[in-house]
């Protein structure tokens, strides 16, 4: 088994080179698809909301770059990694990723909703890097513009449609996880990341809300008692699904940590375990906040 990791971690650095020469940054990812080194500030009060500033690897996402000597530095550090990510939004290719979940359990059609957007909007998708994920899902590599941010979101275009943009990263080609290894797709190897037309790139960079009056911090509204409701009415087999998605609206619109322990309640009662339902909310922060 040792062996196994061993030449699972070689080829893992392998690719993450290959990609880092390409002018993508990557960093190593574990078998979970998490940041594969554990951070200096693990267990320190207060918490410490570090991006890297002090130094040290540890910080995920911000920890990515396409020096070579960096990237081995980090896969040293990390020897059981069994992949790695791609860090979005990031010069020089500011990358956009378009994650098309399948979910046909629940009738998801995220390729189909893709296609109904680009309809209504106006745009094709052109030929662009395309990644398949075990799920049988699969990401497709656009780029921004320099003077546009793109979001991570999840679910907001449509459902099984999730975004990774600035503080976001995809899981790169080749790397194996827990669930199996993403490849890329027949034919698609040898093209560049397309740039992402600019009626989606609309869809995706969403006009700012006013922020909110101070004092007012505590008042999530009429909003927020909505995505109470949903998560209530979910149905065994959504409960953690709809959990994820009320708790991305939430921090997306600003109230995510007022509205943690009302969302963590409801989802309790309708089956959840407390653990399963701040784990959930915890997982949508670190999404729409692109935290490593």
């Amino acid at each position: 088994m040792a062996t196994i990791d061993r030449q699972t971690a070689t080829l893992a650095l392998a690719h993450a080179l290959a990609a880092a020469g390409r002018g993508l940054p990557v960093f190593p990812l574990s078998a979970t698809k998490l940041p594969a080194l554990r951070s200096p500030h693990h267990g320190e009060q207060p918490p410490v909301h570090c991006r890297g500033e002090c130094g040290l690897p540890g910080h995920g996402v911000h920890d990515a770059t396409t020096d070579p000597a960096a990237v081995r530095a980090l896969f040293a550090a990390a020897p059981r990694a069994t992949g790695y990510g791609i860090a979005c939004g990031r010069a020089p290719h500011r990358l956009v990723g378009i994650d098309l979940d399948i979910d046909t359990a629940h009738g998801n059609d995220s390729v189909g909703a893709l296609q109904q957007l680009a309809l209504q909007h106006l745009f094709t998708i052109p030929p662009t890097v395309t990644v398949l994920t075990p799920s049988g899902g699969r990401h497709l590599w656009l780029t921004g513009p320099a003077d546009t941010t793109v979001p991570n979101s999840a679910g907001r275009l449509a459902p099984g449609i999730d975004v990774r943009g600035s503080g976001g990263y995809l899981v790169g080609p080749g790397s194996i996880t827990a669930h199996g290894r993403y490849r890329l797709a027949p034919g698609t190897a040898h093209l560049p990341p397309a740039p992402c037309p600019r009626a989606l790139l609309r869809l995706l960079t969403p006009p700012r809300r006013e922020s909110t009056t101070p004092g007012k911090e505590t008042a999530p509204g009429r909003r927020g008692e909505g995505l109470i409701q949903f998560v209530l009415a979910a149905h065994e087999g959504q409960r953690n699904t709809r959990l994820f998605w009320a708790a991305c609206r939430a921090y997306e619109h600003g109230f995510g940590d007022t509205l943690a322990d009302v969302l963590t309640a409801a989802a309790v009662r309708t089956g959840l375990t407390e653990q399963e339902a701040r784990a959930a909310i915890a997982s949508a922060e670190r999404l729409t906040r692109g935290r490593g």
